[in-house]
């Protein structure tokens, strides 16, 4: 039985054993509001009819992990007092350009309905969500509360949407724009908010292109007194940072812009003591194309940084062994592969409470490339920081023995994606696969949640998934896999799974099929480039009528292929709004 069901099943069974009375409605919906964790929220509600109420009368946050899951008709029966709204759409592999254009999780009907019924919304954050700029005008105009917008990996609108919810939302504290297709018609989208408007706590933009009105951002940083969060484009230049610094050293994150400008030694001085006067100062980010000239000048505020992102910065080993030993307190840390083997050691000698790692590649698609990191790096990085449990490692060559050293140094991981950037690639020093490499991560790590793995891989690292990883709720898988008992493996264990997402694996129709006890307890299944058929698809969504199967026809396929196929868990059944080339069986 489902954990978090045998735990409300339990806790049902103690309440109606006990036969106490029941709570005032208003006493047991103080209590579950107190209750912050969505999951946890989802799990009291099933307990008895008392909480089930209380519950949707209390809730005023929803978490949706998939847009068709659900209709907004059926989330406003079930919750009438909701303030915020969290809510996913396209699978994650999108993110990967897998999913086509037009493919759906349009933000628009959902707003229409929440116009309606709850005009005193207050957030909105989206992730890889259509959103228009006339769904951003509609939004602007129809809630006059509303205080919250972010927009991740989401795409549809321009800059002029941004006009709209400058220019209508009074109330706003958070304005959010990260890693979003947004069509950039320039920066004089700043202008449009008041010059009474002095509400804002939050301002990202570092993923816009375009120049911005400075004049006009810096009126709103002075304005804004409230204003922890201020992460700008790269098109803000050092001496302009330090104007907005010196606006509001309360500042608790601060993305800069382009770290390459010839300065003075007064303007140097200037943005060093800017930098120190942040106090609060605990995440960094940004410094694009940073040098060894001016790093210095973030150096007064590295002490008290938790989290220090690197990921636009091209920083070779000896530029981050001097920024590093002022970084103590470090907990998170982004970087490019550009610092090598020998950055990744300094940061094993420097940040000793480091809890999170990611290291991406500076140029994925460069395969000659004889720089980046290795298994030696990964291995340093655990040797010293062994409160590590978050990593995302892309690397060129790994082995199965420093996978090993790397999760004995560091056991308590739950997040573990290493990818090793070529395809099937083996151990290079033994070329075995490297099952033996992810059998020690699922044996030692028994917290993990999420995996993802690559490599040369057997079946054998899937019976480990499936035998050991039984916290186990993401998994990806790529270019892995021997037959399809590999994915027979992880569906007969890892209890708690809920996304599985695998592409260019020869998983078929058997291996589809063998998570029919699986599938309504999970989120979705994405499945790309395997050896599945429509006849198989067409099976499964027999025997699995609450199941929603959609297949993603490529226009060069075989009638009989099924070439991308997403199953998830839907209330709703089939949705209304699939294109041609998406067929819902």
């Amino acid at each position: 039985m489902d954990p978090v069901r045998k735990r409300t099943k339990d806790l049902s069974k103690s309440v109606d054993s006990a036969h106490l009375a029941p709570f005032p409605d208003e006493v047991l919906e103080k209590v579950l509001s107190l209750v912050k964790s969505h999951k946890d929220r989802s799990s009291v509600s099933l307990v008895c009819k008392d909480w089930y109420n209380a519950d949707r009368w209390s809730r005023s946050k929803i978490f949706i992990g998939n847009c068709y899951s659900v209709s907004p008709e059926i989330v406003a029966r079930r919750f009438p007092n909701i303030r915020s709204v969290t809510l996913k759409g396209k699978p994650r592999f999108s993110d990967f350009n897998l999913v086509p254009q037009n493919w759906g999780a349009d933000i628009h009907s959902w707003l229409v309905v929440f116009a309606q019924v709850y005009p005193f919304l207050e957030e909105l954050r989206l992730k890889r969500m259509v959103v228009s700029d006339e769904s951003l005008e509609f939004l602007a105009n129809s809630f006059p509360g509303f205080k919250v917008l972010s927009l991740l990996s989401c795409d549809g609108f321009s800059t002029d949407g941004l006009k709209a919810i400058a220019t209508h939302c009074k109330n706003l504290t958070e304005l959010d724009i990260q890693e979003n297709g947004i069509d950039d018609l320039g920066g004089g989208w700043l202008s449009c908010f008041p010059e009474t408007f002095v509400s804002l706590e939050v301002l990202n933009f570092a993923s816009l292109n375009s120049d911005v009105t400075f004049d006009a951002l810096e009126r709103l940083v002075s304005r804004c007194k409230a204003l922890r969060v201020l992460k700008v484009n790269k098109h803000i230049s050092l001496e302009q940072i330090q104007k907005l610094l010196l606006r509001a050293p309360q500042l608790m994150e601060v993305g800069t812009g382009s770290f390459q400008q010839e300065l003075v030694p007064r303007q140097f001085a200037e943005l060093e003591t800017a930098f120190g006067s942040c106090k609060n100062l605990h995440t960094l980010s940004g410094l694009w194309e940073a040098s060894s000239v001016y790093l210095p000048v973030i150096y007064p505020a590295c002490a008290n940084l938790t989290y220090l992102n690197l990921s636009y910065a091209t920083l070779q080993s000896d530029e981050l062994s001097k920024l590093l030993p002022n970084c103590s307190n470090l907990r998170r840390l982004w970087v490019l592969d550009t610092v090598e083997d020998k950055g990744l050691e300094a940061v094993g000698s420097s940040c000793p409470l480091l809890e999170e790692l990611r290291v991406f590649p500076a140029d994925p698609f460069d395969q000659d490339m004889v720089h980046g990191v290795t298994e030696s790096g990964f291995v340093a990085v655990s040797s010293g920081c062994r409160k590590l449990h978050y990593v995302l490692y892309f690397c060129r060559q790994m082995t199965n023995a420093a996978v090993a050293t790397i999760v004995k140094n560091c056991p308590d991981f739950t997040h573990f994606r290493l990818c090793i950037m070529n395809p099937g690639q083996a151990d290079y020093l033994t070329n075995d696969p490297m099952d033996e490499a992810f059998g020690a991560v699922v044996k030692t790590c028994t917290k993990l949640q999420r995996l993802a793995v690559s490599g040369l891989l057997t079946d054998k690292t899937f019976e480990y998934i499936g035998k050991y990883a039984k916290n186990l709720e993401t998994l990806s898988v790529a270019f892995a896999g021997s037959s399809d008992r590999g994915m027979q493996s992880v569906m007969e264990g890892c209890p708690k799974l809920r996304k599985l997402e695998i592409r260019d694996c020869p998983f078929g129709n058997e291996a589809l099929l063998s998570g029919l006890d699986k599938y309504e307890s999970m989120r979705s299944l994405w499945m790309s480039a395997c050896n599945l058929t429509m006849n198989g698809c067409r099976q499964l969504a027999k025997n699995m009528p609450r199941l929603n199967v959609e297949v993603i026809k490529d226009e060069e396929s075989d009638d009989s292929e099924a070439d991308k196929v997403y199953v998830y868990r839907s209330v709703v059944g089939p949705r209304r709004d699939a294109p041609p080339f998406v067929l819902t069986l």
